[in-house]
């Protein structure tokens, strides 16, 4: 049976911090800030986390066993 691979796509969008979360970049920041509320451009700028009920899924496409 070949290899897994893992999801390219994910691998790239997702960091996983040492206690196994997976971190990301919140979308919408990148222009038009001026138009958002400096309370909406404060929260784009903090990091996002994953779910638990979605991390396991995560995890599964980027090939890496099942947390503890």
């Amino acid at each position: 049976m070949p290899k897994m691979k893992p999801h390219k796509g994910l691998s790239k969008r997702v960091k996983i911090t040492a206690k196994g979360k997976f971190k990301y970049k919140r979308a919408g920041s990148n222009h038009l800030m001026s138009a958002m509320s400096p309370k909406r451009r404060r929260k784009l700028g903090k990091d996002g986390y994953i779910s638990d009920e979605y991390a396991g899924k995560c995890r599964d496409m980027l090939g890496l066993k099942k947390a503890k």
